[in-house]
Parts: C-alpha cells; structure tokens; sequence
C-alpha cells in the first residue's frame, strides 16, 4: 500500500489522504500571498506618486516638495534594471540553499530602499529615485523565482492552479489597494512621502512571520503530518536529496517547450508592463480625471483581474483534474483568454473617440481583467515542465522578460511626445496587442505541460545530456533476441 493513500476504496477509487483540511501547505500559499502583495505594492505605488511628486496642486499641505521632472518614464522603469539581473541566480540559489533567509534578506533591501525614496528625492533629484528604484529591483529579483521554488515543493499538482492563484492574487489586491490608498494620502495633508514611509514598512512586517511559519520544503518542515506531506512529495514525484542536484543547462537551454513558455512570457510582459506603469497617465491626460479618481480607475482594472485570477484557478484544477481537459489543453485555452482577449479589447480602446469615457473605463478594466487568465495558462508552465528546476525556469523567464519591462515605458516615451494626443497613445495600444496575438500563437504551437525528461536527476549525465533509458534498453534487447530466433526458426 502507498503511503498516503488509505487502504479503503470507494467504487473502486483510491482515497488519497490529504493531510489536514487546513494543512502546512496552506500557510506557506498564505505567506507567499502577502509577500506578493507587499512586494507589487512597493513596485507599483509610484505609478500613482509621480503625478503627486510632479504636480504642486495635488496635497494640500504647501511644504511637500514637488519636481519638476521630465524622464518620468526612465524612473518607472528604472526598477527592471535591477530587477533582470539576478533572476537566474536567485532561482539557483533557491533552489540549492532553499529560500527562507534570501526572502528575509531580500524583503529587507526592498522595504529600505523604498522608504529611502522621498530622502533622495529631495538630496538627489530624479537620479535619486532611479538608484533607489534599482536597488528594489535587485532585491526583488529573489522574490518570484523564490515563489516558484515555494509552489514547486509544495503545491500538489491537483491543487496546483488554485494554490497558485491564490499566491499571485497578491499582485492584483494589492494592485487595487496600493492605487487607491496612494491617490487619496497624496492628496491628502501628509502627502506622497508618507506612501513610501507606509509601505516600507509593511515588507519589514512580513517578515516576522515569515521566519517563524516559513518553512523550505515539507521535507524539512518540523511540525507537518507525515500524510501531508507524503501526499505532497508523492504528487510531485520528488527526488531525494534535490540540492545536490545539477541543473541540465543544456537541456534547459534546448528545450522547445522551455523556449515556447519564455517566449510567450515575452509578449504579455511587453503589454502588462505597459499598462501597470503608464495606465494612470493615460488617465489623467486622456480622460482628464484627478489624483483621487485617478486612483479608483487606475486600481478597477485590478480588482477585475483578480476575480478572474481566482475563478479560473478552480475552474482550471476542475476541468483538468476530472479528465474534462489534458493539462497542456487547458493551458492553452487559459492562455488564448488570457492574451487574445487584451489583445481584442487594446485594439478596440485605440480607436474609441476620447469622449467614449464609460466604454474606455469598460474596456481598460477588461484588458487587465481577462489577463488574470495566464495564470491558470502559461504563467504555470514552469512548474508543470520541471517542479525541481522551476525556480531555474522562473529566474529566466522573469529576467530576461523584464528586460521589456524596461524598454515598454522607454518605447512609450520615445512614442508619446504629447500625453494628451490620442492618436500618439493608438501606436502603444496596438503594439502591446500585437505581442500578444503573437505570443498566443507560438503557445499554442509549441508548448506542452507534460513535465520534461530532464526534470528527473536519474535521467541526464553531468553535461546536461540525457541518457538512455534502461527500460527501454532491456526491452529492445528482447526484442532483438526475439527477432534472432524466429530467424533461426
């Protein structure tokens, strides 16, 4: 009898032994939603500052400072020039250390970094803000290729979509709270320094908890139920001893599937970027609303994606796991909603006339709303293809991506020379769903779910490359014995 599994049958069906209803699992998915969330609230408060930080008219207290700036765009991006650069190392260190002190570390960085903000704002201008924009970036670098290795160790593939969902649901509550919050406390007598005093000090928050229920793997979590976490490493078919297991960088790097997910990665970071970092400018200078209903529009798109985000997780798990849909079908139909549907809606907002402002707030909130899709789509495509190495998988992907995180807003600067030109604004819509028409189209052509060869330690020598297999060895030499005697017969 397997572990895990109990002895009685119902209609002759296993009843696999889950552990606790509530089980350790839960609390590692729970943490890795706050840490989401606080690190995108430290990510994407700016969007909304910089129009306080740049208009006197915002507070209504006279002493905060504003600048007159106009390389707004290079400080929204300068966050991803830190950010691309230890993608890939901090998947490989996750992955051989484990990553409870490089969260702890890298929450650490960020939170200082951000609050120190308004002080270098004041002493260094808008080159003070971009060093400490870097510096977040380098921190949060460790942040998603550390959750990957989270949800690979411990997200069982039939709760994989949802407990994935509920952990990056963090991005888009936070996406609407930290929008919301920001508008109205820039507005208000403490003004926009007190967000970046206020969010900082939510990321040090976190990581109390973090270090008491935080735990690397359930393998070495001290207080989880042996059917727990039996269930979980028999799910994943885990392999002992992971950290001392070599990363297939050949392989890796020669994979199709590996290939088609970061690709596809590519196209829709190039449009959610866009949007995350440039959608309250738009906003205020197309559709002429304020700091205060700035906020509230600028968050609304969030709040859309992450209903979307949540109910497409269950569905997902659903349609796959009672043999509705394979896995790697479901990927894609989740993927297809997920970028042509923006793609559609980008293309409809930019030829809309300015005065349609009901239909653009419509369409903007479905733009990012059906984006929460990917979630249950390519964005587990990691996992599904190496739980072992999806970290690794993450770090490249997510870095090399973000490298359009930093070019979008560049583009769209270089583009828009009028804020308030529409027809300047048509040119960054229709490219954003253009990378997304083109990246639904290399995922449904080349990606699969199926996890990959390489993924098993037992399967690859030292130089990445795959060995043979034995049972198949052994089966074509019987079949070669056989074929010899029937010859002789």
């Amino acid at each position: 009898m397997r572990a895990g599994v109990d002895d009685k049958k119902e209609d002759n069906v296993e009843v696999v032994n889950t552990g606790p209803a509530f089980g350790k699992r839960h609390v590692q998915i729970i943490l890795m939603f706050f840490l989401t969330a606080i690190a995108y609230t430290t990510r994407v408060n700016i969007s909304v500052a910089i129009v306080a930080m740049t208009d006197n008219t915002t507070s209504s207290n006279p002493d905060i400072p504003t600048y007159e700036w106009h390389d707004k765009s290079v400080i929204l991006s300068s966050f991803f020039w830190g950010y691309v650069a230890l993608q890939v190392f901090a998947g490989k260190l996750g992955r051989t250390y484990g990553t409870k002190w490089f969260l702890v570390g890298a929450m650490a960085v960020n939170s200082a970094a951000f609050t120190s903000i308004p002080f270098f704002a004041e002493k260094l201008g808008s080159k003070g803000v971009m060093g400490c924009r870097m510096v977040q970036g380098l921190a949060q670098g460790f942040v998603f290729p550390s959750l990957s290795v989270v949800l690979g160790q411990w997200a069982p593939l039939n709760e994989r979509s949802r407990l994935v969902a509920i952990s990056v649901s963090g991005i888009y509550i936070s996406s609407v709270v930290t929008m919301t919050t920001t508008g109205y406390i820039c507005g208000s007598w403490y003004g926009w320094p007190m967000t970046f005093y206020l969010f900082g000090a939510l990321g040090v928050a976190w990581i109390i908890p973090w270090i008491i229920f935080g735990s690397n793997s359930p393998a070495k979590h001290k207080t989880i139920t042996v059917e727990e976490r039996t269930y979980i490493q028999t799910s994943l078919d885990f392999a002992k001893d992971q950290e001392n297991i070599s990363t297939p960088w050949r392989a890796i790097l020669t994979s199709v599937p590996v290939w088609a997910f970061m690709l596809t990665t590519y196209g829709h970071i190039w449009g959610f970027s866009t949007l995350l970092t440039e959608m309250p400018t738009y906003i205020n200078k197309i559709m002429n609303f304020d700091i205060h209903s700035n906020s509230w529009l600028s968050s609304a798109p969030y709040a859309g994606v992450l209903v979307v985000t949540w109910i497409s997780g269950f569905v997902s798990d659903h349609l796959t796991s009672s043999g509705c849909m394979s896995l790697t079908n479901g990927r894609k139909l989740f993927s297809t909603i997920g970028l042509l549907g923006p793609a559609i809606t980008l293309i409809i907002l930019a030829y809309i006339p300015e005065s349609a402002i009901a239909l653009s707030i419509t369409l903007l909130v479905a733009t990012v709303g059906l984006g929460g899709t990917v979630n249950s789509g390519f964005g587990l495509n990691n996992i599904d293809l190496s739980p072992i190495f999806a970290g690794v998988l993450t770090g490249m992907s997510n870095g090399s991506s973000n490298i359009f995180s930093i070019l979008s807003p560049l583009f769209v600067q270089l583009v828009v020379t009028d804020e308030s030109d529409k027809s300047q604004w048509r040119i960054v819509f229709l490219v954003a769903a253009g990378a997304a028409i083109v990246a639904n189209v290399i995922y449904l052509s080349f990606a699969t779910s199926e996890v990959q060869w390489w993924n098993s330690p037992n399967s690859y020598n030292g130089k990445g490359e795959k060995l043979p297999d034995p049972i198949a060895i052994e089966r074509q030499k019987k079949m070669s014995t056989a074929s010899r005697l029937s010859a002789m017969i």
